[in-house]
């Protein structure tokens, strides 16, 4: 299921929340709006929470199914609210907005090309993913130019068929340039989405919603 939303009158939902198969992250201000849409098309339950004492949770978690990675800035009551949940792992890096700088869903593992060895290392053996380092469309955030569930992934409009056979190989699914919200080529930054729906922008245009749908193959 497909729907629309906004997390204040923001479009970008994907800056302030993110989503796995099972819950939702939501800021903690946001409204009843927002978790009804979530609920509704992803059939997950709503958490509202910060993160390092912020609202932009999208940009600073990443999450599958198995495990809750967090910005090195996370506070220990808000992992500790995670850990209700799932694993979760506090990168170690200067690149540590997780989910700007990491592209994860059940079945592969993409990452800032620029991040350090070590904390691959680390974060391979937490997901127990194999990782590939990589750039699509000039952006080393491949997690806000890109969404991947564990059906598919939408990239930004210029990733290169190259960029875009590896981003397949690595998370085991098609991936499909397209824009949302209005033209935007952050993709990442526009919509949540899991294997069984997704809340996107509501300034993005139907041509927009129906290539997302048939990306993501949420029929």
């Amino acid at each position: 299921m497909l729907k629309l939303s906004n997390y204040e009158g923001n479009p970008y939902i994907g800056v302030y929340s993110t989503a796995n198969e099972s819950i939702a992250l939501l800021p903690s201000d946001s409204g009843a709006e927002l978790a009804k849409a979530v609920e509704g098309a992803m059939d997950v339950e709503p958490v509202r929470l910060t993160m390092s004492s912020s609202h932009v949770i999208g940009s600073l978690v990443a999450m599958n199914s198995h495990g809750i990675v967090v910005t090195n800035q996370a506070e220990s009551a808000e992992i500790r609210r995670l850990e209700e949940y799932l694993p979760v792992f506090k990168i170690n890096d200067r690149l540590n907005a997780a989910g700007n700088n990491i592209l994860v869903n059940d079945h592969g593992l993409v990452v800032n090309r620029n991040m350090k060895p070590k904390t691959i290392e680390d974060l391979e053996d937490f997901f127990g993913l194999e990782c590939l380092r990589l750039r699509v469309a000039g952006m080393d955030t491949v997690g806000s130019a890109c969404k991947v569930t564990n059906k598919g992934g939408i990239c930004h409009p210029k990733a290169t068929a190259v960029e875009m056979a590896e981003l397949s190989q690595a998370l085991k699914v098609d991936f499909t340039p397209i824009t949302l919200n209005y033209g935007s080529a952050m993709v990442g930054s526009c919509v949540i989405a899991n294997s069984k729906g997704a809340v996107v922008g509501n300034i993005s245009t139907p041509i927009e919603l129906g290539k997302l749908e048939d990306s993501l193959y949420l029929y």
